[in-house]
C-alpha cells in the first residue's frame, strides 16, 4: 500500500475502483445494500425503506467544525449530509434531512465535484454522513475523482446498520469508518429507529470495519489518517446501555479503540413522544456512562 495518498488511490490504475463502483451499482437492481435488504429496483427509480431511487440526494455539504478533533484539525471535515436514512431514529438531530428528505438530488458528477471543492478549501478528509443507502453514488463519485487528483481520506460516517456484503465492496476504499453503537437492546432499537436487529448488524458492521482499517491512526499534527472511531451518544435512563456497548467493544473490538462518548442528546423530531427521551440527559447519566466505558477497558476518548 502507497502510504502517502489514502488508500482508495491504490485501486485506480487497476480499474479496481471503477469495478467496485459497478458492482454497487449492479447491487440496485434488488437492493441489498444495508440489512434491510428491500429487493427494490432502484435503478427504475424504485424505493424501499431508504425511499431514495436511482440518485443520491444531498442536503448541504461544507467545511464543518462540530465534529469529532481528530477528523477537525485547523480546516474542518468536509462533510456531505446525505438525505433519507436506513433507520428512523425518532429523536434524530437531523429529522428534516433523515426523514423528511430535505435536499437536491446530484449525479455522481456532481458529487465528484463536491469532493473537488472540499478539499480546495483545505479540508482534512471528506465526511460522508449518513451514507449506507448511497453507497453506489459515492462510490462512482469517487472512481471519476480519484484519478484527477482527489487525495483526502475518505470517512464513512454511519449508524452503525450495515451490510457485511456492502462494507466489503467498501475494503480499500474506505480510509477511516465512524459508526455510531446506539443500543444493546434490540427492542430499544426496534422502538426508538424502527429496526428489528440493530445490535447484532452493528457488532457485525464494527468487526468487519475494525479488521478492514484496524485502531485509529493520528498523524503528527492531530489529524485522522486511518482507523475506526466509534460514537456512542447517552441516553436518558441508560436507554443506550452504556456498559454492555463499552465491554463489547473492548473486548471484542479492541481496547485501544477511539470513542466518542456524546453527552449532546437533546429532545427532536418525535422525542417528547417516547418518554424518557423527553428530557436532556443529567450530568449524572453521563458520569455514570463515562465511567462504565472506562470500566470496560477504554481510554481513547474524544475531548472535542
Amino acid at each position: 500500500m502507497n502510504e502517502k495518498y489514502p488508500s482508495y488511490r491504490n485501486l485506480v490504475e487497476s480499474g479496481e475502483l471503477a469495478a467496485r463502483a459497478e458492482q454497487a451499482f449492479k447491487a440496485l437492481e434488488a437492493c441489498n445494500l444495508c440489512p434491510h435488504e428491500c429487493g427494490v429496483n432502484r435503478l427504475d427509480g424504485e424505493k424501499g425503506y431508504c425511499k431514495t431511487g436511482n440518485q443520491a440526494v444531498v442536503a448541504s455539504y461544507g467545511a464543518h467544525f462540530g465534529e469529532e478533533r481528530p477528523l477537525v484539525g485547523r480546516n474542518g471535515s468536509g462533510t456531505i449530509f446525505f438525505s433519507w436514512c436506513n433507520m428512523r431514529c425518532v429523536y434524530c438531530q437531523n429529522y428534516d434531512i433523515s426523514h423528511e428528505g430535505v435536499g437536491n438530488p446530484v449525479t455522481p458528477e456532481i458529487l465528484a465535484f463536491f469532493f473537488f471543492e472540499l478539499q480546495e478549501q483545505g479540508c482534512h478528509n471528506i465526511n460522508l454522513v449518513t451514507p449506507s443507502h448511497v453507497v453506489p453514488f459515492f462510490l462512482k463519485a469517487l472512481a471519476l475523482a480519484a484519478p484527477e487528483g482527489l487525495k483526502i481520506p475518505i470517512v464513512y460516517n454511519t449508524s452503525g446498520y450495515d451490510s457485511l456484503e456492502t462494507l466489503r465492496m467498501l475494503d480499500g476504499v474506505v480510509d477511516i469508518y465512524m459508526p455510531d453503537f446506539k443500543y444493546w437492546d434490540p427492542q430499544v432499537g426496534k422502538r426508538l429507529s424502527k429496526v428489528k436487529d440493530y445490535p447484532s448488524a452493528a457488532r457485525r458492521a464494527l468487526k468487519e470495519m475494525h479488521r478492514q482499517v484496524g485502531d485509529l491512526l493520528i498523524d503528527d499534527d492531530g489529524i485522522a489518517t486511518r482507523g475506526l472511531l466509534v460514537r456512542h451518544l447517552v441516553l436518558p435512563e441508560d436507554l443506550a446501555s452504556t456498559r454492555e456497548v463499552a465491554r463489547f467493544i473492548a473486548q471484542e473490538i479492541s481496547p485501544d479503540t477511539y470513542i466518542n462518548i456524546m453527552d449532546q442528546y437533546r429532545p427532536c423530531g418525535e422525542a417528547l413522544k417516547y418518554p424518557p427521551l423527553d428530557r436532556r440527559i443529567t450530568s449524572e447519566e453521563y458520569q455514570q456512562a463515562l465511567q462504565a466505558a472506562r470500566d470496560a477497558g477504554l481510554w481513547r476518548f474524544d475531548r472535542g
